[in-house]
């Protein structure tokens, strides 16, 4: 259990040493013009902008197997597990509104509210990890400092874009800090509860869904039919499913 904890704090300590040695990351300045800029149904960038929906769909699913509305029971041994799910999912499902209102007219402004509820979210799944796999009190210690600076890092990027020296290191560590965590979390540490599959599966899709953001206009320029960024957000949108289906099927060890 030392030698775990160990790497851990090793690899963690390193990742943000080494992000926060670099120069400040300044936005930079196509981030904001997504290959498919078409408006449809009198919809600026339509497609960029209800392809959110299903983040939505998935976040009020994932919300509604975290709190048993479904008639289901518990999928937690402890009641308090629930709420950093609850952040996750509400987080995501805000997710869809944030992300649409940033697509009808993209820039720094509205982007905001765009990273955000993900932000939000990213914290979320990470507190539930370490509720499940490491200890449930330090969990419970680092729930709220964990959301504050998952949404101070944004709050810092935007703060420092207005100030014309824009850095981005403190949301990189927010989000890609964060999965880096999470893998090594399901790397060291054996799991409570079945299910491992589903989130795996949830962050494979991720993955897939920033190859797709990558690979924007050449997906685009295929056949002119659909951007490579509309296809990240089904991507991503399916990652947050295979968690809410891994609720759903959830039974302890």
């Amino acid at each position: 259990m030392i030698a775990r904890h160990s790497i851990l704090a090793v690899t963690v300590t390193g990742a943000v040493l080494l992000v926060m040695s670099r120069p400040p990351i300044p936005q930079a300045l196509d981030y904001h013009r997504m290959a498919d800029e078409r408006a449809l149904l009198g919809i600026a960038n339509c497609l960029n902008v209800l392809s959110n929906v299903p983040f939505a769909i998935v976040g009020l699913l994932g919300l509604a197997a975290t709190f048993g509305w479904n008639g289901r029971p518990s999928p937690f041994a402890d009641r308090w597990e629930r709420w950093p799910y609850a952040a996750l999912f509400a987080g995501v499902t805000l997710t869809a509104l944030g992300s649409s209102y940033y697509h009808l007219a993209p820039d720094n402004a509205r982007l905001v509210w765009d990273r955000l509820p993900m932000a939000v979210g990213f914290m979320g799944l990470l507190t539930a990890l370490l509720a499940e796999r490491v200890s449930r009190p330090a969990a419970k210690l680092l729930f709220l400092p964990l959301l504050l600076a998952g949404a101070a890092s944004v709050v810092y990027w935007y703060w420092s874009e207005l100030q014309n020296r824009g850095d981005l290191r403190p949301y990189v560590l927010a989000q890609f800090g964060s999965l880096l965590v999470i893998v090594l979390l399901l790397a060291l540490y054996p799991p409570r509860y079945r299910g491992t599959g589903y989130l795996i599966a949830g962050l494979a899709a991720y993955a897939a869904a920033k190859g797709l953001e990558a690979a924007d206009r050449q997906i685009f320029t295929l056949g002119y039919v659909v951007s490579g960024h509309t296809l990240k957000h089904l991507a991503a949108a399916g990652g947050v499913a295979c968690l809410a289906a891994m609720l759903r099927a959830r039974t302890r060890r």
